[in-house]
């Protein structure tokens, strides 16, 4: 398993960069941000707690001074990063808030010198610089860069969605190394999240979709909340027991690589040349960050 470990957050990343093909469905059906992260939040937490009473409830037990952990990597991590990534979204361009999140790494990276006590190798930094100017090319900025839309309040939005992710992956960390399992970090964050949003939700718009087909309607919000919450999460959190922060964020950037063939697949969004050579800095990025993979 520890020889495969890179891939956990690639993976992740790849789940990540499938959210859209969701997001953009729930949002034709009427459902704004808060109501489609609620929901996506509720159904993920119930998953997850189903599992504990199946196979383990012991990993429900947390200590209560550790409890801040959990309420931080909720509201500053999870909450924070979907938020402040929406908000960028409304505010700028979306290739210029996909670029802005894709500064999360570099943030990663500085927290874990300071905080976690991990070494900022040569070796990371230059993976660090290609998988940015990858992100860069495959988002289309460089090529739309006259149409770009930019306020101080989107960018500001965007770079706090990046730190918000690199602030939940140093805490998911350091939750790690107190002894908690991926599944309990990840259930506690996203309980948090979601009882944060309970009251902004439309929980109406909810209930409309599924009762105009059921079966249907309630097995996409599964899938979806699998994808988008459960297996992403689960699999870059457990990623961070055997792989540094720094390097399982810079791993992640597959998303916008899946991002780029599912629009493909379900868009048709062609890649331009500009955008495939972002996509062979990234896998070059990916590839020599993972020669060597911290063994414990």
């Amino acid at each position: 398993m520890k020889r495969f470990i890179f891939l956990f957050p690639i993976l992740a990343g790849i789940s990540w960069g499938s959210v859209g093909i969701f997001v953009r469905k729930l949002t034709q059906w009427g459902m704004d941000n808060y109501t489609i992260l609620a929901t996506r939040g509720l159904i993920a937490s119930l998953i997850l707690l189903s599992v504990f009473f199946i196979f383990d409830k012991s990993l429900l037990k947390i200590k209560l001074k550790d409890s801040w952990l959990f309420l931080c990597s909720g509201l500053f991590g999870m909450l924070a990063l979907n938020l402040g990534y929406n908000t960028a979204i409304n505010e700028l361009s979306l290739s210029f808030a996909a670029v802005l999140l894709c500064l999360a790494p570099m943030f990663v990276i500085i927290f874990s010198f300071l905080f976690l006590g991990e070494k900022i190798t040569s070796k990371k930094l230059i993976c660090l610089i290609l998988a940015i100017a990858g992100c860069i090319c495959t988002s289309g900025i460089i090529e739309n860069h006259t149409n770009i839309t930019i306020t101080p309040f989107g960018v500001c939005s965007g770079l706090f969605a990046a730190i918000s992710y690199a602030t939940y992956l140093a805490l998911s960390t350091k939750a790690i190394q107190k002894g908690y399992n991926a599944l309990t970090i990840t259930f506690y964050s996203l309980i948090v999240m979601t009882l944060s949003l309970i009251l902004f939700a439309d929980w109406n718009i909810t209930i409309k979709i599924i009762e105009n087909a059921p079966i249907q309607n309630i097995l996409f919000m599964i899938f979806h909340a699998l994808i988008a919450s459960v297996c992403p999460y689960l699999l870059h959190t457990y990623s961070l027991k055997y792989i540094e922060t720094g390097k399982a964020a810079i791993l992640a950037e597959s998303e916008p690589i899946s991002a780029m063939i599912f629009g493909i697949i379900f868009f048709s969004e062609i890649p331009t040349f500009i955008g495939i050579t972002g996509l062979i800095l990234i896998l070059t990025s990916l590839t020599l960050l993972s020669i060597k993979v911290k063994e414990n």
